[in-house]
């Protein structure tokens, strides 16, 4: 082994050469747009490539706009072809994606580099390369301090240098490196698939629960509300405003105040809940025992809140009559909070008013039955939520296993069988 002089990559295999990516291979962009506007966009013609079409190391073609075939003439440079390599210099920077399964003609938007290796270059290895912590690490230090918009200038990436063996061991890593990652690609897919079906099965649960009770046996009623359907005869149906005794919306507090080591919990409809400092409020907007905190953006989140918490102008607190069990409301409110909304409201609006929420309807069992069904429930969820937890982290431990096996070969930490 030997230094390969770059601080974050440490030591190489000796007979490894570090070289920059101008010597290894052609980058082309489309300097500015070339007069190109979004008016010109298409349903056919060429295909135009931009950073939002990435898709997991592919390009999403069915996503993607058209430009007219004299557009595409007009930029030979970036005439893309299938096999070609192509990295986001814009927006979320670093996506990477090799060109397959084109048909037809295709382009770039200023957004997206086009590299063409050289003979003697493996173009999957580099692609390697780049999804590794190799490129992430420079870019990261190119871009250290910079508080501009976060972008790959070509210029700056034609220094980008990376360490490589010989073109058959070249060959030997990325064919390695595809058939790895793609089962770990597959274990994860798997997983969020699991997932997936965990948390409509939840919904199903909360649904069937807080509509049917938890006696198969009792006679059932039409709500008269299609979101409801049928609940057992003896329920009742009432709307929120009839449930609670104070609803209001909190303050208008700026961002300046966000603190995550801040003595306030703070509710606020984007990130739900955050940490403040902010101290100067009006006590009425403090949380207290039976509050339900629900977001005014659309059918936005709903959350029992931590006791002495603060809320922004962006919530909606109500306060639930002692009589009911706020966490069976809770749970009514959770389950498809778009569903409710429809029912009630014209889902178009962006933002929802305390009249907009006191209208909504909700099936009412007696308190005994809104305890028991609240107190299955939470036991049931937390099920759920310990499983999906489980298997999150299985995702989350297979995905950094994913980097540092690409780290390690790309590297030369470890090789693949016949070099050493």
């Amino acid at each position: 082994m030997k230094h390969s002089g770059i601080e974050w990559i440490g030591d190489i295999p000796s007979d490894w050469k570090v070289k920059k990516i101008k010597y290894l291979s052609n980058l082309k962009g489309r300097i500015g747009w070339q007069g190109l506007t979004s008016d010109e966009y298409t349903d056919e013609g060429a295909y135009l490539i931009t950073g939002t079409d990435f898709d997991n190391g592919n390009i999403k073609w069915d996503s993607c706009v058209h430009v007219s075939m004299k557009r595409w003439a007009e930029a030979k440079d970036i005439q893309v072809k299938n096999g070609d390599l192509l990295i986001t210099k814009d927006g979320t920077v670093g996506k990477v994606a090799i060109v397959k399964g084109l048909n037809g003609y295709a382009s770039l938007n200023s957004g997206v580099l086009l590299i063409s290796t050289y003979a003697g270059f493996d173009r999957e290895f580099l692609y390697w390369v780049l999804l590794s912590d190799v490129f992430l690490t420079w870019f990261s230090n190119k871009n250290a301090g910079n508080s501009t918009i976060i972008h790959l200038y070509q210029n700056d990436f034609a220094e980008f240098k990376y360490p490589m063996p010989v073109i058959a061991e070249q060959h030997a890593i990325a064919a390695f490196l595809d058939t790895q990652c793609s089962k770990i690609d597959s274990i994860v897919a798997e997983l969020e698939q699991q997932i997936e079906i965990l948390k409509q099965y939840k919904t199903s649960l909360i649904t069937e629960t807080v509509t049917k009770g938890l006696n198969n046996n009792v006679p059932l009623k039409n709500s008269g509300i299609n979101w409801i359907g049928k609940i057992p005869d003896h329920w009742e149906v009432k709307r929120l405003k009839y449930l609670t005794i104070n609803a209001n919306t909190g303050e208008s507090i700026s961002k300046e105040f966000w603190d995550p080591d801040g003595d306030y919990l703070l509710y606020t409809a984007g990130q739900f809940p955050i940490r403040s400092t902010f101290n100067e409020f009006p006590k009425n907007i403090m949380t207290s025992e039976n509050d339900i905190l629900v977001a005014r953006n659309g059918a936005g989140a709903v959350q029992i809140p931590q006791l002495g918490s603060i809320y922004t102008d962006h919530v909606i607190r109500f306060t639930i009559k002692m009589r009911s069990s706020l966490k069976y409301i809770y749970y009514t409110l959770l389950l498809g909070m778009e569903k409710i909304v429809s029912e009630a409201i014209d889902v178009s609006l962006k933002t929802l008013s305390r009249s907009d929420w006191d209208n909504l309807s909700l099936p009412f069992p007696t308190l005994s039955e809104q305890q028991a069904i609240a107190a299955f429930l939470d036991n049931k969820c937390k099920e759920i939520t310990d499983i999906i937890t489980e298997k999150q982290q299985s995702i989350d431990t297979m995905k950094a296993y994913k980097i540092s096996l690409i780290y390690e070969y790309v590297t030369g930490k470890k090789r693949v069988k016949g070099y050493s």
